[in-house]
């Protein structure tokens, strides 16, 4: 029955994400730790980092990883359909009215007004993670760790998943050994 909520989980995150991974991350938080409790804030965090390192559209990868860990290979399948083929057609479909429309006032304001209603959704899920964070390793060094990033990617031009491949390893190496002191 779990691959029933896997469907019903990402097809909204998806359907309801306007403009990719950015605008699907936070509907995907809600869902997968905060409707369904599959995985935790941290581990939430964890795998979104993970995801962002590797190759491709974030969605698939999150729904690819959480839909093995709740149903092995079918919740995989599942989890993966839910989140591309609502997308597929809907792409297919839009393009073809935004083509035959693009002119129009209302198409122009219907995709301009929503990038507020983004921009906030992101900020919520930066703020719950950096919560999450401040949780667990502490105000200090969350801070210092996202001035290093910001550092690194704003000044030095360092690849995000550079830096977030840095931040794993540091994490893996530097924070097991705090927690013992």
């Amino acid at each position: 029955m779990e691959w029933i909520n896997l469907i019903i989980g990402f097809f909204i995150a998806n359907v309801l994400g306007y403009g990719g991974g950015p605008a699907s991350i936070p509907l995907m938080y809600r869902e997968i730790v905060t409707n369904h409790a599959w995985t935790t804030p941290m581990e939430f965090s964890n795998i979104l980092a993970l995801g962002n390192a590797l190759p491709g559209p974030i969605a698939t990868k999150i729904a690819a990883f959480i839909g093995y860990d709740v149903g092995g290979w079918l919740g995989l399948i599942v989890a993966l359909a839910a989140t591309i083929v609502p997308s597929a057609v809907a792409l297919i479909v839009l393009l073809k009215v935004l083509q035959k429309h693009r002119q129009s006032p209302i198409v122009k304001g219907m995709t301009l007004l929503v990038q507020p209603v983004i921009a906030i959704m992101m900020l919520l899920l930066t703020w719950q993670m950096a919560q999450s964070s401040v949780e667990s390793i502490g105000i200090i060094q969350s801070l210092i760790i996202a001035a290093v990033a910001f550092w690194a990617m704003q000044f030095r031009k360092i690849h995000p998943a550079i830096v977030i491949v840095i931040a794993f390893a540091y994490g893996g190496l530097v924070i097991p050994h705090l927690h013992v002191l």
